[in-house]
């Protein structure tokens, strides 16, 4: 029988991280994986002859500067590269915004004067609070604990480390904190900003992977949590890694393997073990059985709760939240071979432009993207959907032959299930081609270019990547399910109500995207507690 100090379920972008900073620190660690390759969401793979994608995750910023160096990932394969312009965003009427480092006060101008000149206070004032939330990434939120006093004091000095934070902030930001966690994005912005584009340029970022409104409350959190992360030392910025997602857990994988990490795939858990109420190793689905001292979870936590841990393991409290834990990013992802680079009408050209770089946002208003978030909320889908585009062939030439390009489709909104009981198994391919329409309208030609596509379903993304509901978050990113809330209050340090159950997963805080944050402070939980073990004291 193995036998190891930890088990990591899962060989996406947080369990490799758990995993390779545990190796690091010496001890024996076995990472095991439902696929055939590692990465989890973050994965290359062709999926049209001649033709790679990041078929998944499709483009990093958030991936923390810490990690990148303590893993050492640049020395395992990794670059980053910047994208020549931030985002692109085209409007029926021939007008554009092209938003970029010494360009995006200029492009809000041919909008609104007055918004240019409110531009830079804004991006002052959500630095400001972005920063808050940098600081906080790498570290385990207080606690609200019952019981230990002892335990309760560890909290009260993390909550008194916060408040030294926030009150380096002055009264103006303080409020600018609070209004970020509460308020929908459609209010946020309509406090800067008169123009319709220009709100939706940045209110865009308030409903990726988020199945919500942006005129519903707490959504301008989620816009908060697209733009603190950084590439290649430049705050705020989004890039590309050349080879695609899968670079960075293909550089995890080697850095882990480095420091004495086993990694085994197509290894599917079938449940975690549980002794006298702590887990003790993982039972396979081909019946084998890995013992280990402790064990770290990267996956939803109302997956492992739900499915993997024992039924009568989990306290009827704990059970009850996971039942209500909310999941559903509204997200339907596309990848699509094409011929030629699509030529948009109101920024012409089939060169490489700096547009076609950028993140290109179809969804010219805030009052769209509700009328598609109600669309899909009635029907199913909605009939004119948010398309974000990126083709990262413009960046990395390795992804297509010649001449040729892919592009990333990530299309909101859609339901996670479908009303009246229909499957997306039979409406995925009419979804996909109102997608390539949707395109069509603002790049004609961009349909008869399209030479072979990949389509992913919220249901498919559950059945292929194990996103519950499709859910790029592992639960959506809601007050309620926030910092010392997620996944539930008592239990936002890593820790399990099953004593020896870590959650290193994005369902642990910080949450979502490409962060590796979760992976690396759910380490510093075990590395911990495994001390502790030693010496009898847990």
């Amino acid at each position: 029988m193995e036998r190891y100090d930890v088990v990591v379920i899962g060989a996406g972008h947080n369990g490799l991280t758990c995993a390779a900073y545990l190796g690091r620190a010496g001890l024996k660690v076995k990472v095991v994986e439902r696929r055939a390759v590692v990465g989890g969401a973050a994965v290359t793979e062709e999926f049209h002859p001649g033709f790679r994608n990041s078929v998944a995750a499709y483009t990093v910023s958030l991936l923390h500067p810490k990690i990148i160096r303590d893993l050492d990932l640049s020395a395992h394969g990794l670059t980053i590269v910047e994208r020549r312009a931030l985002n692109f965003l085209p409007l029926d009427d021939g007008r554009h915004l092209l938003a970029g480092e010494g360009r995006t006060k200029a492009e809000i101008a041919k909008f609104s004067a007055r918004d240019a000149e409110r531009y830079e206070a804004y991006g002052a004032e959500i630095e400001a609070v972005a920063d808050v939330l940098r600081g906080l990434v790498l570290q385990a939120p207080p606690n609200v604990t019952e019981g230990s006093r002892l335990r309760s004091v560890g909290e009260y000095v993390k909550a008194l480390a916060l408040g030294r934070r926030l009150s380096h902030l002055d009264m103006a930001r303080r409020r600018a904190l609070l209004d970020l966690f509460t308020k929908s994005a459609s209010e946020y912005l309509e406090g800067w900003f008169e123009a319709e584009p220009v709100k939706a340029l940045f209110g865009f970022d308030a409903v990726v992977g988020n199945y919500a409104s942006p005129f519903t409350p707490g959504t301008a959190y989620v816009l908060l949590h697209h733009v603190f992360g950084e590439v290649n030392g430049k705050k705020g910025a989004w890039g590309h890694a050349l080879g695609g997602m899968g670079a960075i857990t293909q550089a995890m994988a080697r850095s882990a393997c480095a420091r004495g990490v086993t990694i085994e795939t197509s290894a599917p858990v079938r449940e975690v073990i549980v002794e006298k109420g702590r887990a003790a190793g993982v039972v396979l689905e081909d019946g084998r059985a890995i013992r280990a001292d402790c064990v770290a979870a990267n996956v939803n936590p109302k997956l492992l709760y739900g499915s993997l841990v024992p039924k009568e393991a989990v306290p009827t409290e704990f059970a009850a939240r996971m039942r209500r834990w909310a999941c559903g990013s509204g997200t339907f992802r596309m990848n699509v071979a094409l011929s030629r680079l699509p030529n948009f009408s109101a920024l012409p050209g089939e060169t490489i432009g700096d547009h076609h770089t950028a993140g290109i946002i179809l969804a010219p208003s805030l009052a769209y993207m509700d009328r598609a978030y109600h669309d899909a909320r009635e029907r199913g889908w909605s009939r004119a959907p948010i398309i974000e585009m990126l083709i990262p062939s413009t960046l990395d030439d390795s992804l297509a032959p010649k001449g040729a390009h892919v592009a990333s489709l990530f299309c909101q909104h859609v339901a996670p299930e479908l009303p009246d009981g229909r499957s997306w198994d039979d409406h995925r391919e009419e979804v996909a081609d109102l997608m390539i329409d949707t395109v069509e309208r603002y790049a004609p030609g961009f349909k008869a270019s399209v030479v072979g596509r990949q389509i992913l379903s919220p249901l498919d993304l559950e059945r292929v990547f194990g996103l519950t509901g499709g859910d790029i978050f592992h639960g959506r990113l809601t007050l309620d399910q926030l910092f010392s809330a997620r996944p539930m209050l008592g239990y936002a340090d890593y820790r399990g109500p099953v004593k020896g159950l870590y959650l290193c997963g994005s369902g642990a805080h910080p949450g979502g995207g490409v962060t590796g944050a979760p992976g690396h402070n759910a380490a510093k939980a075990i590395l911990s507690d495994h001390a502790k073990l030693r010496f009898g004291l847990r």
